[in-house]
């Protein structure tokens, strides 16, 4: 099993991220032992997380989420889908 998370750091700003062990990952981001991002944002907290089968469809989540606006992760965190829908579609 994997994990694609985001992590809001100190300065408000969002990281998202793939593991195995989310909560020893975000214990490594706080550590200064996560990613380069993170290191000077510390503290960090996970804000979303989901859970996958495998590490390549992890891998294809944080892809995507991280070509998505700051508007459409919020709105994920949320968890409000109708924003989440509005931000998705194509303008004309």
């Amino acid at each position: 099993m994997s994990s694609v998370y985001i992590v809001r750091c100190s300065d408000g700003t969002l990281y998202v991220g793939h593991t195995k062990n989310l909560e020893t990952r975000e214990k490594e981001h706080n550590d200064g032992r996560g990613a380069a991002y993170t290191f000077k944002r510390r503290p960090v907290h996970v804000v979303y997380s989901e859970v996958f089968h495998s590490e390549d469809e992890a891998l294809r989540r944080e892809r995507q989420l991280k070509h998505w606006t700051l508007a459409k992760k919020e709105a994920l965190i949320a968890g409000d889908l109708e924003r989440l829908k509005q931000l998705s579609r194509r303008r004309s």
